[in-house]
């Protein structure tokens, strides 16, 4: 339950807030009026805790309240959760992230050694939507062997929402195929949602976490030491992440996958391919259908040519 990552005496004013239906983004700023995007819509909180469209009525959030609430979170030790934050974000219960800005410190290096004076907090709301993969599944498989996928979408476009329940179908087995061994590089906790070692979100029986790892690192690790059928990581990005996607194709191993983009060819242009194909046997494009985020649309490994679903 969201409302557990905030200290008892906040939790009456933001009980109604928090228990919102579809809530997406909670954005915090010292010295700004609240803002919470339900269904993509832009609300504000009050005084009292209940939602309105009108900035004149909104609450603001003092400097205070924002170091309050995340010296609960960290549980009145932000040493202990130094290296999170150096890095820009706090993993919550449920797989709930809360994301940091403030004052930079850095290393002679030029690494960010820390961040203090924090002075926004967005927190993103984990989706766990069962189901919701089970359209698509027939599109990722071709005689009962899963293909190679990449999610595309920009940002808050339900990437890991879809991510996770894949992996679930793929772990517990579908009508496509028996289940299988999943391993998941979870960098920052947020696909199994794990929180002091217990995974707060299903992704299947068959499925091993490694949690708080680099996926680059991440994935070589799981090809040595789980054996998995198919790995799964969020959020590509970086040529060592590509380079290590790479060594486990090479291992027999298929590949799960998502990239911030807003296009197919916006993603096949950041992993360094051309038209005559990638490594991915599937890319399957989302993005916001009405109200709600969906599949736009699946195409096949060869850059720009759509596929037609396959039953299985």
């Amino acid at each position: 339950m969201l409302l557990r990552i905030f200290p008892e005496g906040m939790r009456q004013k933001w009980k109604h807030a928090a228990g919102a239906s579809e809530l997406q983004e909670i954005r915090l700023r010292a010295g700004k009026p609240i803002l919470l995007y339900i269904k993509g819509t832009e609300w504000y909180m009050d005084r009292n805790g209940n939602l309105t469209r009108k900035e004149g009525q909104a609450a603001e959030v003092g400097r205070k309240e924002m170091e309050q609430l995340i010296s609960y979170v960290c549980d009145n030790s932000m040493y202990a959760y130094e290296e999170e934050i150096r890095q820009g974000y706090l993993t919550l219960p449920g797989g709930h992230r809360m994301g940091l800005v403030g004052e930079t410190v850095l290393e002679e290096t030029g690494r960010i050694r820390k961040i203090k004076h924090i002075s926004g907090i967005n927190i993103r709301i984990a989706h766990e939507k069962k189901g919701v993969a089970t359209p698509l599944m027939p599109w990722l498989y071709r005689d009962g062997i899963f293909l190679n996928t990449l999610l595309v979408s920009p940002p808050c476009g339900g990437k890991t929402t879809m991510l996770r329940d894949i992996v679930r179908q793929i772990s517990d087995g579908n009508p496509c195929a028996p289940g299988m061994t999943v391993g998941i590089v979870d960098e920052r906790s947020e696909i199994a949602g794990t929180y002091r070692g217990i995974h707060g979100n299903d992704v299947g029986v068959r499925t091993d976490v490694l949690d708080g790892c680099p996926k680059a690192q991440g994935m070589m690790l799981l090809v040595r030491s789980m054996s998995p059928r198919v790995i799964a990581v969020d959020e590509l990005g970086g040529e060592d992440e590509i380079r290590a996607l790479h060594h486990v194709l090479q291992c027999g191993c298929k590949i799960l996958a998502t990239m911030h983009a807003g296009s197919i060819q916006e993603a096949v242009g950041r992993l360094g391919y051309g038209a005559e194909g990638t490594s991915f046997d599937r890319y399957v494009m989302l993005g916001k259908k009405g109200e709600s985020y969906g599949v736009l649309s699946v195409w096949d490994g060869k850059f720009g040519a759509p596929t037609e679903g396959r039953l299985c």
